[in-house]
Parts: C-alpha cells; structure tokens; sequence
C-alpha cells in the first residue's frame, strides 16, 4: 500500500511537469504561427511534440486513476477484514450494548464511503501539492509581478475551504450518525416485524422509521448546501485570481513590458495552476463522508478486547472434559458493579448443566465467558485442569457448538444447512442427526425431504422446526462441548418436549451447558445452577433445590399440572 501510494504522489509530480512542458509547447507554437516566425519544419516539430506531451498526460492520468483505486480496493479490502475480524474475536461482551444496524452499516457502507476518499479525495491532495508547486517554480522564474499576484492570491482559497471545511465536517459527522441509527432502528424493526404486527406497533414504527428518514433527508441537504456554496465560493476566488493576472500580463504586454510568447505562456499555465485546487473543493465533501467514516470504524478498531491473550495450548483426545469455574468474576469496562462474582463450580464430562435466574443477573455472560470471547476479571476457568486462558481460542472454538435463541438457517435446501455442520456426513450421518433431533417425523409433511428449500433464515420452518434443526446440526459436529441460549424460547410444550429429548440424548456424546427460563428445560439437566445478582445462589439437581427463586416456579408447575396436566409452560424469573 504504501509503493501504490508513493507512486500515485510521483505521478502528481510527473503531471506538473507535463503541464509546464505542454504549456511552454503551446505558447511556442501560437507564437510562431501569430507572428509569422520560424519554417514549417520547426513548427511540425512543436506539433508533434505537444502531441507527445498530450498523450503522455493523458496515459499518466489514466495509470494515476489505475492505481488509485487499487489503493481503495487494496486498503478496502484490509480494513474491512480487520473490522469483521476484531468484531469476531471481540465477542459478544463487548458489542451488546451495540445495535447490530449500526454495526452492518459501518461494515457495509462505511467501508464504501472510503472508496471516494481513497480513490477520489487522496490522488487529488497529491495533484495539489504538486502540480502548483510545479507551476509556481515555473512563473516566478518567467515573470516575478505573475508569481508575487499568485502569491497574493493563493492564501485565499485554503483559508475559505477550512472555514467551510469546519462547518461541512460537523455536517457530515451528523450526517453519518442519522445513517447509522436509521439502519439500525430499521434493521431492529425488521427483525421484530412479527412482533410488532401482534402487538398493533406496525404503524407507530412506520412513522418512526419515517421520522429518521427525514432527520436524514434533513442532514443530507444541509451537506449539499455547504457542496454548493463551498464550490461557489472556490470558483470565484479562482476566477477572480486568473482575472488579476491576465489583467496584469495584457496591460504589460500592450505597453511592451513583455514578450508575447512569455505572456501566452503565463495565460495558459496559470488556469493550471488553481485548476487542482478548484478540483479539490469539488472532491472535498466526498472525502469528508470518507473522513467520518474512518472514524467511526477506527473507533470500532480501538476498542480494547476483553479477552488478555491468546494461548498455544490443544487438549489432547476428542473430550469431553470435565470443566471447573474457580471463583469466577467479570466487570465490564464502562460499568463499576461486577456482572459476575465468586462463581465456583465443577462439571462432570457428559452432563447437562442448566443455567437459570432472573434477567440480568449473568447467564449471558456467563456463556460469553465459557465461549472464550473473553477472560475472567478475576478467577480462572480450567477445561480438564488446563486454564482456558491457556488453550488456542480458534482450536476452543471449534470444540463447542452453539445453540441461540434463534439459530440463523441459510437459504438453501434442509441438507445444505445440516451439511455446514459437518460437510462430510453422508445420507446415514444424517438420517441419525435427525432422528436424535426429533426431526424424521417433520420431513415427511415436505414432498422433497431433505431438498426442500426452506428460505432465507428458514422461513418455511416453524421456530420448533428451526431448532430441532440446529440441534441435528449440533449431533453431526459432534463438538465435547455444546452451549445453549434459551433454546425452547417460544415454543410450545409438545415442540420443547421434542426438543429436550433430543438434549437428553446429546449429553451421550457432549457436555451440555444451556441457559432457560423454562422449568421443563431445567428439570432435564442433571444439576441446575441458580444466579442471582451475579452469584451463585444454589447449585444442585433439579428435584433437591430449595432456592425461592426455583421453589416458586416448580410450585405454580405443580398446580397448574393439576388443572390441565401441563405445567411444562412454566416460566423461571
């Protein structure tokens, strides 16, 4: 990146030089011809050579622009890699207080915006500090009175492009951030359309999405305006210098005072001289959109990881592990009160472990934890008596499969989505995921089977349809460990007794750790951990707990078991 951007600064110099040789071409030849001077052979010599000098600007130019957007594309490509990448590893403890609208638009179109600035805004600075350094050597060694007025003249336009630059960046800034809290307030409004619709929000969101759209319109505007006006004002300042100046060579030249080549020279080379500079306030508020959003994005890259290092270490056998928190503690950067304190517990290899308590009290980021997107505060989690700060984050990873509350399905046919979990697995493989998933039965209401097409994120599905499906997945990665995030959320009773079945027979092969707020969930795990206020209130199996926060739950289970024989339903917390 940095030969792409050195050469496209020597070919700014090279320019200048072009301009000077094909102004000095010109002046020669309008000379000869007005004044009747030089032979023919002379003059054809000119010819030819201005043409020379004319096709080699314009191959310059065209290799200058060349390599400008290899330079975007290049550093494009980089920093959008290293911005989904630190997102990846940052993990969700530190992005959950983000919206994921935001997010995608700084990825997305932030990234975009940079292709102007790059391509567009950066090759133009390198023309003007060149090109009219060129030009300026130039007059002043042909005509001291010229170079003294551009001198004069030439403050002008950089103190009226900071005065407006200052007002357009805060403009622009503005503009940027209605952007992004537009895309993510119309991405969280999507993703909730469902919800919305029930409820009878629809409309009141339309409105608010409509309201956003035009504080945006609003910003957008007021950034053309400051366009307009910045132009405006660049092009009289230009026109008003080069009026000067030929004022000033006309009036010398009619009063003898100055040759005629030499003030033709001067009338075409100066218009080059604040052409880079006009250019450049036409190019300035592109390269202001692509200012704002490096911004944003290196403050998405500043952002320190929670996570303190990476470890080299790999377990050896295919696990599960036994697994250990010994007083475990996590407190977030922006926030005093620990999220988590004084965890301590042991889980057997091939157990199901299940996490309850009321909202906020650090399941989530208990799981977080677990993950390895981050380090504990305080205490240390060990997996088979190795501390996980130790094991190779990519290799830890990919000994645990993770299970949402609404796991993303790809479009694209039910196999193609089982076969991302394990792309090897033959037609038997997969007949076994699904039947452990409690999903055999539901493929026979497809006429194609495994090659029915489901839609983006599986919209042909049921949400107990989609979950049992990420469970076949979870069998066929066959992963020691497998993390569960309110995995019957919002499904029914039959569908979630489907679904635990499946969980009751995937401990045969894994570790299960899931977090619920449902008690059919927590009665199929083999010891159930209570948080509260981020700390262990009770640990033990779900028919010795005596924590109220339990008891409650099971209790009101009991008796609404007795009315209509579920129960099932119940919530925790």
């Amino acid at each position: 990146m940095r030969h792409l951007a050195s050469a496209v600064a020597a070919l700014g110099l090279t320019t200048g030089v072009l301009i000077v040789l094909e102004a000095g071409l010109i002046a020669q030849i309008v000379a000869r011809v007005y004044l009747g001077q030089g032979s023919d052979s002379a003059l054809t010599a000119r010819l030819i050579a201005l043409w020379g000098v004319v096709m080699l600007r314009a191959l310059v130019a065209g290799v200058a622009e060349t390599l400008s957007l290899n330079l975007s594309t290049t550093v494009q490509s980089v920093i959008r890699q290293r911005l989904l990448t630190h997102v990846l590893e940052a993990g969700p403890l530190a992005w959950n207080h983000e919206h994921a609208g935001d997010l995608i638009n700084t990825v997305i179109t932030g990234v975009d915006h940079l292709e102007m600035f790059l391509a567009r805004y950066l090759p133009q600075i390198a023309l003007t500090a060149f090109v009219p350094l060129v030009i300026g050597i130039q007059v002043a060694s042909t005509d001291w009175i010229s170079a003294g007025l551009l001198l004069i003249t030439l403050p002008l336009i950089p103190v009226f492009m900071t005065l407006i630059g200052r007002r357009a960046k805060t403009v622009t800034d503005r503009r940027f951030a209605h952007l992004g809290r537009l895309g993510a307030h119309f991405l969280d409004v999507v993703q909730g359309l469902e919800t919305l619709k029930l409820f009878g929000q629809s409309q009141r969101q339309a409105k608010a999405i409509a309201d956003a759209a035009e504080t945006f319109r609003t910003s957008t505007m007021a950034s053309l305006r400051l366009a307009f006006m910045s132009g405006m004002v660049l092009e009289l300042l230009a026109s008003l210098s080069m009026a000067m100046i030929a004022v000033a060579v006309g009036i010398r030249l009619l009063g003898g005072h100055i040759a005629f080549e030499r003030a033709v020279f001067l009338l075409i080379l100066v218009p080059d001289f604040y052409a880079p500079w006009r250019a450049l306030g036409a190019k300035f508020h592109d390269g202001l959109n692509g200012l704002s959003a490096s911004r944003t994005i290196y403050t998405w890259l500043d952002r320190p990881s929670l996570a303190r290092g990476q470890g080299h270490r790999r377990l050896s056998g295919r696990g599960p592990w036994p697994l250990t928190l010994c007083d475990v503690g996590f407190t977030y950067p922006e926030y005093p009160a620990p999220a988590l304190q004084g965890v301590h517990f042991s889980l057997p290899a091939r157990r199901v472990l299940a996490i309850i308590g009321p909202s906020g009290s650090g399941k989530s980021t208990l799981l977080a934890l677990l993950l390895g997107f981050s380090d504990p505060t305080r205490g240390e989690i060990t997996v088979d008596s190795v501390p996980l700060a130790q094991l190779d984050r990519q290799w830890w990873r990919t000994q645990v499969a993770f299970i949402g509350q609404s796991p993303y399905l790809f479009f694209g046919t039910i196999a193609d989505n089982l076969r991302m979990a394990n792309p090897d697995a033959d037609a038997d493989r997969i007949a076994w995921a699904l039947e452990k998933a409690h999903l055999d039965d539901t493929l026979k209401r497809f006429p194609h089977g495994l090659n029915t097409v489901i839609g983006e994120n599986g919209v042909r599905l049921s949400g107990g349809e989609r979950q049992r499906l990420a469970l076949a997945r979870a069998f066929l990665q066959a992963r020691p460990f497998v993390v569960m995030d309110e995995p019957s959320a919002h499904l029914d009773s039959r569908t979630e007794q489907a679904l635990l079945e499946g969980i009751g027979q995937l401990k045969q092969q894994s570790t299960v750790v899931l977090v619920t707020h449902r008690l059919a969930s927590a009665r199929v795990a083999d010891r159930v951990l209570v948080l509260v206020n981020g700390a262990v209130a009770e640990l033990g199996s779900p028919d010795h707990l005596t924590h109220p926060f339990y008891r409650q739950a099971r209790a009101f289970a009991e008796r609404e078991g007795t009315g209509e024989g579920g129960g099932s339903d119940a919530l925790l917390g």
